[in-house]
């Protein structure tokens, strides 16, 4: 009996492994996809000019959040929004991906002129094939920067050409970007400190008088903070603070 159950498991094991294969046969194959990349020598000077541009447009992508950051109104706006979230002494409040995010939709509202004037002169051009890729990039720079002029201040232009060695510079508009681009920066820097400055003048008063009052009292051990946070916070909803700063930020660009 014992070699009887033996022979039955093996058939039946033979016939569950022969479906299986004949259903294996009969699936359909699944292609599986190739990923290579082929580099061929270039034959025409066209082929050079074409990798050159695609080069530098990889350059272009990798810095775009350098360009982004530097030459636009993200910087003002970004150090004001953290200024009045140090001066608040909230913290995390607002967290940094809602600040960042404020600031992006703040700059590309700020910037949406000088994108519309790239995009007329510079990318529709290009792409409809009527300018080659060195003039679109020539016209793409003008609206930048007529934009960075108008907010660069002129002591902060003047060092990086002296700088620069341009001494023989007679136009703004013969200033080159080398030097633009770090005094446009400057200023912007400058332009939020002093922004930041004012916001943090009503607040400190409030901690000032909170941490006399605690101090008159006698309640040394209790921290001003603590005290002064509930007050700090009230006076920015009653002035509606969100909308004034905001209004600043903005029309500060125009």
């Amino acid at each position: 009996m014992t070699g009887r159950k033996i022979f039955i498991i093996l058939v039946s094991l033979l016939a569950v492994a022969g479906v299986m294969q004949t259903a294996a046969l009969a699936a359909p194959e699944i292609p599986i996809p190739r990923i290579g990349l082929e580099m061929q020598p270039a034959e025409t000077p066209q082929d050079v000019a074409l990798s050159l541009q695609i080069l530098f447009l990889l350059t272009v992508l990798s810095l775009a959040p350098a360009i982004l950051i530097m030459t636009t109104s993200f910087t003002r706006i970004i150090i004001v929004l953290s200024f009045i979230r140090n001066a608040l002494a909230t913290q995390q409040t607002p967290p940094n991906q809602v600040l960042i995010g404020l600031a992006l939709f703040l700059t590309l509202f700020v910037m949406s002129p000088v994108i519309s004037d790239i995009n007329e002169q510079a990318f529709r051009p290009y792409m409809e094939e009527r300018i080659d890729f060195t003039e679109a990039i020539e016209r793409a720079m003008q609206p930048l920067r007529t934009f960075m002029l108008r907010q660069t201040r002129q002591k902060d232009l003047a060092l990086f050409v002296d700088l620069s060695g341009g001494e023989g510079v007679e136009d703004v508009n013969g200033v080159q970007n080398r030097a633009l681009i770090p005094a446009f920066i400057i200023s912007e820097l400058k332009t939020a400190f002093q922004m930041g400055f004012l916001l943090f003048v009503p607040f400190l008063v409030i901690d000032m008088v909170v941490a006399s009052t605690l101090m008159s009292m006698g309640m040394m051990m209790l921290p001003p903070i603590m005290v002064s946070l509930p007050f700090k916070i009230l006076l920015f909803i009653m002035v509606d603070g969100w909308n004034l700063i905001v209004q600043s930020l903005v029309t500060g660009f125009r």
